[in-house]
Parts: C-alpha cells; sequence; structure tokens
C-alpha cells in the first residue's frame, strides 16, 4: 500500500520496529514480570465481579453497577492488550482484520477508562451535594443509559478512522501488518486529529473530576452531619485523580516514544516502551480493585471470603443480608 504522506509514512516505519527485539539479558524475566502481573489483576478483578454479582443490591446501586462496568472494562483492557505485547514481543504480523479487532476492543476500552471515572465522580458529587434527590437523579436506567454512551464515545474515533482506511483501500483489511494502533494512520491528518481529540478529550474529563473534586471538598467543610460520608467520597475522587494523571501521561507517552525511536537506540526504545507498559498501562488497571473495592466496607469482607475460599483459606464470614 502506498502511503503519499512522508511523515505518516515515517511514523509507520518507526512503530513497526517497536518491538523487533532481540532477546536480551533480563528481557525475557522482565516481559514474563510484566505479564503474570496483569493475569493476576485480571484474576483479582474476576473475584471482584463475582463478587458485585452475588448481591442483588450490588447489581442494583448504581455506584457498584458503575464500579463493575469499571471492573469488566480494565479487564479487557488488561487481557487484550497482554495479547498484543505479547504479539509484538514476538514480531508477529498478523492480517489486518484481526489486528483491528484487537486494536478497536484495546482502544476503546482505554478511552472508556476516564470517562467511566468522571461518570463515577459524578455520582459521588450528586450523593454529597444532593442526597435527597440522589435516588430520583442516579436510577439505575440512567446509569445504563451513561455506560452506553461511554461505548460510544470510545469507539467512535477508532470507527472513523477504520472506515477511513476500508473506504480508500479496501485491499487494506487483507494485508499482513506489525500490530500497533498507529498502523491505522494513512493520513497525517489522521494522526492530527487523534492528538487533538485526545487533548480535548482528556481535558474536558480533567475538568469535570476537578469540578467534583473541590465541590466535595466544600461540602465536607460545610456540611456537619455526614461527614465521614463526605470526606471518604472526597479522598475517592482524589485517587480517581491520581489513576487519571496515569491515563493522561500514557497518551501523551507515543511523543516520547517516537522521540526515542529517532535516536536509533534501540535498549533505550524498548525500556521506555517497557516502562510505559507497566506503569501506564497495567498499572492503572490494577488500581481499581484497590481504590474503590477494598476500602468499601460492604463489599471487603466479602471480597475477602471468596478471595480466601479460592485459595483455600477461608477465614471470613458473610452476613446473608
Amino acid at each position: 500500500m502506498t502511503v503519499t504522506n512522508e511523515s505518516t509514512a515515517e511514523g509507520l516505519l518507526i512503530y513497526q520496529q517497536i518491538f523487533q527485539i532481540t532477546v536480551f539479558e533480563g528481557g525475557i524475566s522482565k516481559a514474563s514480570f510484566a505479564m503474570l502481573m496483569s493475569l493476576f489483576f485480571i484474576y483479582l478483578n474476576g473475584i471482584m465481579i463475582f463478587t458485585l454479582w452475588s448481591k442483588p443490591i450490588f447489581k442494583d446501586t448504581p455506584r457498584y453497577v458503575l464500579f463493575n462496568h469499571m471492573l469488566i472494562n480494565d479487564s479487557v483492557q488488561l487481557l487484550v492488550t497482554s495479547l498484543l505485547y505479547i504479539l509484538g514481543l514476538a514480531y508477529l504480523r498478523v492480517v489486518m482484520y484481526a489486528c483491528a479487532f484487537l486494536v478497536f476492543v484495546s482502544s476503546t476500552t482505554f478511552n472508556n477508562a476516564p470517562l467511566n471515572l468522571a461518570l463515577m465522580s459524578l455520582e459521588r458529587y450528586v450523593a454529597i451535594s444532593f442526597p435527597l434527590r440522589h435516588a430520583e437523579i442516579a436510577t439505575q436506567r440512567r446509569i445504563y443509559i451513561a455506560i452506553g454512551i461511554i461505548w460510544f464515545m470510545g469507539l467512535m474515533q477508532f470507527t472513523s478512522d477504520l472506515l477511513y482506511v476500508v473506504v480508500t483501500d479496501p485491499k487494506f483489511l487483507t494485508s499482513q501488518i506489525f500490530c500497533t494502533r498507529e498502523r491505522i494512520f494513512i493520513r497525517q491528518w489522521q494522526l492530527n486529529a487523534f492528538q487533538g481529540f485526545n487533548i480535548f478529550y482528556f481535558v474536558s474529563v480533567s475538568v469535570i473530576m476537578l469540578f467534583t473534586y473541590v465541590r466535595i471538598l466544600i461540602t465536607t467543610r460545610s456540611i456537619s452531619s455526614k461527614k465521614d460520608s463526605a470526606s471518604k467520597a472526597h479522598r475517592t475522587i482524589g485517587l480517581h485523580l491520581i489513576q487519571l494523571g496515569l491515563c493522561l501521561i500514557s497518551f501523551f507517552f507515543s511523543l516520547i516514544d517516537r522521540a526515542a525511536a529517532m535516536t536509533g537506540s534501540s535498549s533505550l526504545y524498548v525500556d521506555l516502551r517497557y516502562l510505559n507498559y507497566v506503569f501506564l498501562v497495567v498499572l492503572p488497571r490494577c488500581l481499581s480493585p484497590l481504590i474503590y473495592g477494598l476500602r468499601d466496607e460492604a463489599l471487603r469482607p466479602l471480597f475477602m471470603f471468596y478471595f480466601c475460599c479460592a485459595t483455600g483459606k477461608c477465614k471470613y464470614s458473610v452476613s446473608a443480608h
């Protein structure tokens, strides 16, 4: 396939060489650590999801519905990203339509995460600032509609890029390529639109979360009743902001990626990609059960019960209610 834009072609060449790695000392152990870390937290998320489905109250309460969605989204993200990482590490080429599906899932779930954090922050803001109207505003039906909107917004940009590629060159779907998100870009304007969308996307989400953070902080200081609940919500949104910050860094990490690739230092490039994968892709998804699940007084005992039973060491009793 001929790419007319020289800068885009240069970018594609760089990304085709991302994981063209010769096995070096410690490389296998580092990759194994990253894979085991992802699989372990997928396992923890699976237990947490099972816990949320074990009681009707968890399936009907809006904040638990959002938390369940976040866990499912993060687990799918970890699984697909791990698969892409393995394909890249082995430098395997795949058929474009298979690559498009994997990148579609990875890109969509990655975009969903900040939106879900913003929605969870808004739900906590409503619960603290408008406690009498919370049940009226945050209904189960509205939560599911909001989740649907999240998925629509998450898949919108990648879908438009893929449709443009298909219309421009239908044979591209049957070609074998090195599978990366950037390989979908065949024109410079696509890359510019992608970067512009990311900036707008994260600025909007950051404004929402900062607004809820400040409003809950004000509420915490002004009301005398339910201060513990407001303070806990305030801390939770603060931790969500840390997650958002990690996601934001990972979006802009691609610029560092390309600069490192331009230097021609393969060891520097491989190390940066590894740090990006572990700390900016895997770690934010691993924080979800710790930030929201294990800090929840209603959810923690039940989760520990199922987790200990899974390891054969049941030490927790769970009430029937």
